[in-house]
């Protein structure tokens, strides 16, 4: 992997997808022990996978990693931080009302 240029890997994965009142999410693990850094791409390839209310649907696919550059994984690195701020929401007021 050079400096502009990236990799592409192909890894076998596990999907599972929880569609109920306690949990709803979608998770990717890697069979072969794949390690995703920074700035890194992931497409999990098939069809969309759909979860009916109150079920939990696991399958295996396959993905494909697409590895950031070194001058992604730097930018990725150096602005993070601000980019995790913007999903943050500060409000201060004397009044509290519910």
């Amino acid at each position: 992997m050079g400096l502009l240029t990236k990799d592409f890997e192909r890894a076998p994965c596990t999907v599972e997808i929880s569609h109920k009142f306690e949990s709803l999410h979608a998770h990717v693990r890697f069979n072969n022990g794949a390690v995703i850094y920074p700035g890194d791409e992931v497409k999990v390839h098939g069809e969309e996978i759909m979860a009916p209310f109150g079920e939990i649907v696991i399958e295996d696919r396959e993905a494909t990693i697409i590895r950031a550059s070194k001058l992604e994984q730097l930018w990725t690195r150096l602005t993070g931080d601000f980019e995790v701020m913007e999903l943050c929401e500060f409000s201060f007021s004397e009044e509290v009302t519910l």
